[in-house]
This record gives C-alpha cells, structure tokens and sequence, in this order.
C-alpha cells in the first residue's frame, strides 16, 4: 500500500454551517481511519525552521504557507491508488464541511 499525507483546510464559519449530522458522520469517519492505522490529526501552532548553508537554526513562530482557508488538521494514510486515497479523504470533516482536502503521495527518500 502507498502512503499519502494529506492537508485539511477549513475554518469554523464554514464547519458551523455544515449539518450536524453530516459533521459527526465526517468525525466517526476520521475515527474509523484512524482504527485502521492512519495517523490523524488537528494542526496546531505552526514553527518555521532554517538552517540555510548549516550555518545555524532560526526560528520563527508563524506559519510559512498561506491559503484561503487555515490548515485545520494532517492525517498520513495508506491506500492502494490515488483513487482510492481520494474516496477516503472525501468524507472526513474539512471535505464535507466547506473546506479542502490536498493528497500528497508520499515517496520515499533516496
């Protein structure tokens, strides 16, 4: 199986307005995802790092990516195809409550 990691966006406007039965069937989804492995999660306080030329970290206490919603939670799952990827993330919480989800296929490093 491959592994995806995928970035939720969403902001609370857009998860008060969906239904709330859709939204807890989105939450017992994420729940089942993670009972079967996948590693899920809600994004806190973002931390930039560098270290450009090994010359020494800065830090800095902001996030480095903008979008037009906020980056709302991660999840690393393992499906067969990107297909497969996409029908899972389709009924998590930021796909059905007015956000996006992004898949990214995770490949291994050299």
């Amino acid at each position: 199986m491959a592994k995806f990691v995928t970035i939720g966006y969403g902001d609370q406007a857009g998860y008060d307005r969906t239904d709330v039965a859709v939204r807890d069937e989105a939450h017992a989804h994420d729940a089942r995802l993670r009972a079967a492995g996948a590693d899920v999660g809600i994004a806190g306080a973002a931390v930039q790092v560098r270290n450009h030329d090994g010359a020494g970290v800065t830090v800095a206490h902001e996030a480095f990516m903008s979008a037009a919603l906020p980056v709302a939670g991660f999840a690393v799952i393992e499906a067969a195809t990107m297909e497969e990827a996409i029908q899972l993330v389709s009924k998590t919480p930021c796909a059905v409550a007015r956000g996006v989800v992004e898949i990214w296929p995770l490949r291994e490093s050299p």
